[in-house]
């Protein structure tokens, strides 16, 4: 039965409430990982083979828990859990959250235990130029940091229940337990512990942060679950559905980790200490994918599940509910990420150093990263829209077409990362160190098509949608103007400790950005400005 017009429009803000318990969760963690990411820095710096080790010995786990947690769970399962849910059918709902969990759980067993067996073929395919001391201390780490990612993977089984019931906060905040137990490890044997074991030590740590991170939430997942039983029975066509569903959306949703698995192949060869350089831009620029993109996608999936139950062409009210909320979270995101983008390009060393500069990080250091940060920029808004386009074709049970462009993108990236990396620099006679920069540029054309064909068939579905070519422009300019502002404070402060000139260059970045949006009357930052006065 199709609802009536007057329930589409008020859902919208619904989505963007969600979205900023999201966002807040997120950052939470983020500015976390920051600190850990810091103090890391602090103790390894950039250019040691322990800090190229264990970088790359946690991308192997790694890629475990973004294949088969949050990312497939939430193209996969909310889908189904959050439509019983809506239905109200509650018994049904704790069958299926009991079989997946069970599944999930007995095929994450395995896949920890195939790769406690198999790091040493794992780690010669993510990292083939590691040889001697580097190479034997990138297996035991991925030894130890393996059980630590099957219990993030549970983690985001529980994200999935509590997001299906808009229970956004506490989910996306809890990464902050792994965070604080890994700088625990560090500030602990940090001071005089040998830089090999002292990442033997941290990897102790993220498993300890890992369990962390997952009793944490269990408490309010259960309580929302009354009665869960773990159960193998599939019989159910919503479980099946899941799990058919799953390898498509795994696949289609991990194509960024395993775009940054091959960077992190091909940047082993590149030079020492390009492993560890690109792991600290990735760490920046991948926030704005994750604050703006997974937040507002994350948010909107069940709502968008529900109005495609509804849908059956794109004139019915259920379809326009659809259309009107991607294009509200594709304006949001459009928003918040072009300054991300410009700040890149032209605050990238600003923002390394403010991060990271300390130690053994040097700004020198820094510079490298900024490099990479720029690169990055090239494809960070595609990233950003493809992300909530995929979940629109999630939510219309349709994960195979995320899928082939999924493989599409991973495709030109590997061919161009190689180039960019490895082949130009040499044609040009340039430092190969420099090659790293070309892989971010080479992933961002990538994204840049897959953004194109997702956008693509998803105006076949629903109609044409998007953020309009004067805002873009708009938007853009007012980023480039405030990048300008805060260019000229940072020549007046000089040189200076690279955190505080940060804290006052980057402040002027964002006002001057958001002084110029809301004259101009761009995007929702007149009631974005008005909602916090309220609440304040």
């Amino acid at each position: 039965m199709v609802e009536p017009a007057r329930d589409a429009s008020p859902q919208p803000k619904r989505g963007r409430g969600g979205a900023a318990l999201v966002a807040l969760g997120i950052l939470c963690s983020r500015l976390a990982g920051f600190v850990r990411q810091r103090v890391f820095a602090h103790y390894f710096g950039q250019q040691s083979a322990a800090a190229d080790a264990f970088n790359a010995a946690f991308r192997i786990p790694n890629l475990l828990q973004n294949l088969f947690g949050e990312g497939a769970l939430s193209g996969s399962f909310i889908p189904v859990y959050a439509a019983s849910v809506a239905r109200g059918e509650t018994r049904h709902a704790v069958h299926v959250a009991g079989a997946v969990a069970a599944l999930l759980g007995l095929v994450t067993s395995i896949l920890v235990l195939l790769g406690l067996l198999a790091a040493p073929l794992l780690v010669g395919l993510i990292a083939p130029g590691f040889t001697g001391e580097t190479r034997d201390l990138t297996i035991v780490l991925v030894r130890i940091l393996f059980p630590g990612a099957g219990l993030l993977v549970l983690s985001a089984w529980c994200l999935g229940i509590l997001n299906s019931h808009h229970r956004f906060l506490l989910s996306y905040a809890a990464p902050v337990m792994w965070n604080v137990a890994m700088i625990a490890a560090l500030l602990a044997f940090g001071a005089g512990t040998p830089l090999p074991q002292l990442a033997v030590y941290l990897a102790w740590g993220s498993v300890i942060g890992s369990a962390l991170q997952f009793v944490v939430q269990v408490p309010a997942v259960l309580k929302l679950v009354p009665g869960l039983r773990l159960t193998f029975r599939a019989a159910s066509p919503d479980v099946q559905a899941v799990m058919r569903n799953f390898g498509p959306v795994a696949m289609s949703r991990g194509v960024v980790q395993i775009s940054a698995f091959v960077d992190t192949l091909i940047a082993s060869k590149v030079a020492q200490g390009a492993v560890s350089a690109l792991a600290n831009a990735q760490l920046i620029y991948t926030l704005p994918v994750s604050l703006f993109g997974m937040s507002v996608s994350a948010a909107q999936l069940p709502a968008m599940s529900g109005d495609a139950a509804r849908e059956s062409s794109p004139g019915t009210v259920a379809a326009t509910a659809l259309r009107d909320r991607l294009d509200s979270g594709l304006r949001q995101i459009a928003f918040f990420v072009i300054p991300s983008s410009m700040a890149f390009v032209a605050l990238g060393d600003v923002i390394a150093a403010g991060l990271f500069q300390t130690g053994r990080f040097t700004h020198d250091d820094a510079l490298y990263v900024w490099a990479i940060l720029a690169g990055s920029a090239t494809g960070l808004l595609a990233s950003t829209l493809g992300r909530l386009y995929a979940s629109s074709c999630y939510a219309l049970r349709d994960p195979r077409t995320p899928l082939r462009f999924a493989a599409v993108r991973l495709s030109l990236s590997i061919v161009l990362g190689y180039i960019a990396a490895l082949v130009l620099p040499r044609a040009l006679a340039v430092d190969p160190k420099w090659g790293t920069a070309g892989l971010t540029v080479a992933s961002g054309i990538a994204g840049w098509v897959e953004f194109l064909l997702l956008r693509a068939a998803v105006r076949r579905r629903v109609g044409s949608l998007g953020v309009p070519l004067p805002m873009l422009t708009r938007l853009w300019l007012s980023a480039a103007v405030s990048a300008a502002a805060a260019w000229s404070v940072k020549l007046a402060l000089g040189p200076g400790h690279p955190l505080l000139v940060a804290a006052v260059v980057l402040p002027t970045y964002a006002i001057a950005y958001l002084g110029i949006t809301y004259v101009l009357g761009i995007g929702d930052v007149r009631g974005l400005m008005r909602r916090t006065l309220r609440r304040a």
